[in-house]
């Protein structure tokens, strides 16, 4: 990531740029669905697996949470992985992965079995997140990057709508097996296509010999999982010792990996590149973003059922509107985000996403289910605006080299994000209604915890505003 990607993304004269319905951006599209159905569809399945192996929730949760730490722990290295083998190599790699994955939680004899083929999962969703959009990146022209971009956020959406709703009609019928099974065939087609219809001129040229910066992935690595592991710890008796000591390691492992790094002939991640306004901005509004639509997942259901008292079945349709309306207006994200350039788009989507945050915030108490509804369906567009042009700026400012890693950078913002964001807001809201250890608190201290939760959210999405205008300013006198 050492200078801008504006130049045309193929050498190749013979090549022509697919549209978006091409069998090439299908098959990356299908990557990315099956990087969110995986851990949409696991959720649903928790009460099965844990009847299964006779465990506790606490256990049983880490079906999830093993999948998403794997993830956001690998996905930078992933991202440098395809750069230097190539984009299109790594991904049939994690294809595989994915697909083998599947199929070994399909047979999983105990609960660590699976939690393995979980990890092994997760990996191969990192690998399936970055390579799908360095390869999208380059096989697709600039004026059209946007709505490739919104495509993606759509076919996402699409994932984690589709995984409760599939994997309970799946759960109810043939068995929890069965959701691993699905996701094992998919990866089988996904593979069979990426190895038929992407073609070998898609890699990346590489005029000079790449090394993988092994010493810094593991060090990433090992950082990562201890702030993941003391963000996720339960605030237990005796916790906030292990907490504390997983902050430190995570702090030490920080200002070692990035000395580490300065020192590297070939780092995995350039420090120095991160000084560039568009992309240090870019990432740190994507981790604010990420982590305030956290919430609407993490709070939105204790009010929906607590406060609103409405019934597990009422409460999944509601908590649908979101991915429903993303899944919808991902396509017009992307125009808007060719239409208007990126800085404007993501400036615009967190326009509308501040009054979204702030309708959660007030619009219930007045309106109820009805005001819940209208703020998402403020809150979603706006955010889908913001996914598809800060993904558009960020990867533009990236070298045609170094896409891989670009793209790694984005997910590893956005994973940390939500793993930050359900702590932080899951505090917040705790703290505001007052709730006791054996109780939820009553609907009015639950509405309250809601307007309290979203006010701060909107806070986070004015402050992400402020860094993405305040870079897009510096750049302006940088490129003057």
């Amino acid at each position: 990531m050492t200078g801008k990607g504006k130049t045309a993304v193929t050498t190749d004269p013979s090549a022509h740029e697919p549209g978006l319905l091409s069998w090439p951006i299908a098959t990356l599209a299908l990557s990315t669905l099956l990087a969110s159905l995986g851990i949409s569809i696991a959720n649903v399945a928790l009460p099965a697996i844990a009847q299964a192996f006779l465990r506790p929730f606490s256990e049983v949760q880490w079906v999830v949470l093993a999948y998403l730490l794997a993830t956001t722990v690998t996905i930078a290295g992933a991202g440098k992985a395809a750069d230097v083998f190539g984009p299109r190599r790594v991904l049939f790699a994690g294809i595989l992965l994915f697909a083998a994955s599947s199929l070994a939680g399909s047979i999983a004899p105990t609960l660590p079995w699976l939690l393995a083929a979980r990890t092994g999962q997760g990996i191969g969703a990192a690998i399936l997140t970055v390579a799908a959009l360095s390869l999208l990146r380059e096989i697709v022209l600039d004026e059209r990057i946007g709505r490739a971009m919104g495509l993606f956020g759509t076919m996402s959406a699409v994932g984690t709508a589709l995984g409760p709703s599939l994997g309970g009609v799946l759960v109810s019928g043939p068995g929890w097996r069965a959701c691993f099974v699905l996701l094992a065939a998919l990866g089988a087609l996904n593979a069979a296509l990426a190895l038929r219809v992407l073609p070998p001129r898609a890699e990346t040229p590489k005029p000079r010999k790449r090394q993988f910066d092994m010493a810094g992935a593991l060090l990433l690595a090992a950082t990562l999982t201890a702030y993941c592991l003391a963000i996720a710890s339960r605030s237990n008796a005796g916790v906030g010792e292990i907490r504390a000591a997983f902050l430190a390691a995570a702090i030490v492992g920080l200002i070692l990996f990035v000395r580490l790094e300065w020192q590297a002939p070939a780092p995995l991640i350039d420090i120095a590149a991160l000084r560039r306004p568009a992309t240090a901005g870019g990432l740190a509004a994507n981790l604010l973003v990420s982590g305030v639509m956290m919430a609407t997942l993490v709070v939105g259901p204790f009010y929906l059922a607590f406060g609103l008292g409405l019934h597990p079945v009422a409460v999944g349709l509601v908590m649908a509107v979101g991915p429903i309306t993303s899944a919808l207006t991902g396509l017009i994200a992307g125009w808007a985000t060719d239409r208007l350039g990126a800085t404007k788009a993501r400036l615009a989507g967190l326009a509308v996403m501040i009054p979204g945050a702030a309708g959660l915030a007030l619009l219930p108490a007045v309106l109820g289910i009805a005001g819940y509804v209208l703020a998402l369906l403020v809150l979603t567009p706006g955010y889908q605006l913001f996914l598809a042009a800060n993904s558009t700026a960020v990867m533009a400012e990236a070298a045609r080299t170094d896409r891989g890693v670009a793209s790694g950078l984005i997910g590893l913002s956005r994973n940390l994000g939500l793993i930050t964001g359900t702590t932080v807001l899951g505090a917040v809201f705790a703290a505001s209604i007052g709730a006791s250890a054996v109780g939820p608190g009553s609907p009015q201290a639950i509405g309250h915890g809601l307007m309290v939760s979203f006010l701060v959210a909107a806070g986070g999405l004015t402050a992400a505003f402020a860094i993405v205008m305040a870079c897009a300013r510096r750049e302006e006198t940088v490129d003057v």
